[in-house]
Parts: structure tokens; C-alpha cells; sequence
């Protein structure tokens, strides 16, 4: 019996400058249809963000993220998208967008555990 299911994950990336194109990796979210999952976790490294951008607004970038990982728990934490299944919230999160916090293209694997994977994820590509 095979019980990995599909699931599809996109980085977020912080741009502090989005006319430059610097980047850096700041944060995972992770969707699982089979199991209506969709969580973020984010890990906001200061010293990076200062390096690209000595003038970044460091509580502006925290706070875009932290909406992210709000959007995935729905509820009055999503805003608008509370209402949203978890697949909308997901797609609604990873649509390009020019601003400072930015998803990156998404991927795929096979887990049985989303839940780990979030976690996992956030180790291996932005930690």
C-alpha cells in the first residue's frame, strides 16, 4: 500500500530591492490536495536582508511574512481568503507579484507527512 500523496511547495523570497533582483530565501509553503493541507513557515535572516538592503524596513518584511503563514491557517488570520479552501489560499500565495516578499516557481514531491515536509523543507532551502 502506497500511502505517500502529491504535494507541491513553493520558497518565498525576500527582494529588498526589487529593482535589483537580489534575493534571498525566507520562508516555504507546502500544499497537499489529498489531505487539503497548506501550511508556511517562514525564518526571516536579518543580517541577509541588511546586507542587500542596510535601509530594508526589517518589521515590514516580518510582517508580509508572517501574513503568508496567516493566509495558510485561515480563519480571521487570512483576511480575505478565509473563506478560501486551502487549494485557492495556496495558488492565491504563489501568483508572481513585484513586492519585497515574493514566491519563487513550485515543485513537487511525494510525502506522508505535509506536516514534516513544511518543516523539512524550511532546513534544507532557507535555514
Amino acid at each position: 500500500m502506497n500511502d505517500r500523496d502529491v504535494f507541491e511547495y513553493a520558497l518565498l523570497r525576500v527582494v529588498p530591492r526589487v529593482e535589483r533582483g537580489e534575493c534571498f530565501n525566507a520562508g516555504v509553503v507546502v500544499y497537499c490536495r489529498a489531505r487539503t493541507f497548506v501550511a508556511a513557515r517562514t525564518h526571516l535572516d536579518e543580517a541577509k536582508l541588511r546586507a542587500l538592503d542596510p535601509a530594508a524596513d526589517v518589521t515590514g518584511v516580518r510582517a508580509a511574512l508572517h501574513a503568508v503563514e496567516g493566509v495558510c491557517r485561515g480563519g480571521d488570520d487570512a483576511g480575505q481568503a478565509a473563506r478560501d479552501d486551502a487549494g485557492r489560499r495556496f495558488r492565491w500565495l504563489i501568483a508572481p507579484r513585484s513586492t519585497v516578499v515574493q514566491p519563487g516557481p513550485v515543485h513537487t514531491g511525494l510525502t506522508t507527512d505535509p506536516a514534516a515536509e513544511v518543516e523539512r523543507l524550511l532546513d534544507l532551502l532557507v535555514r
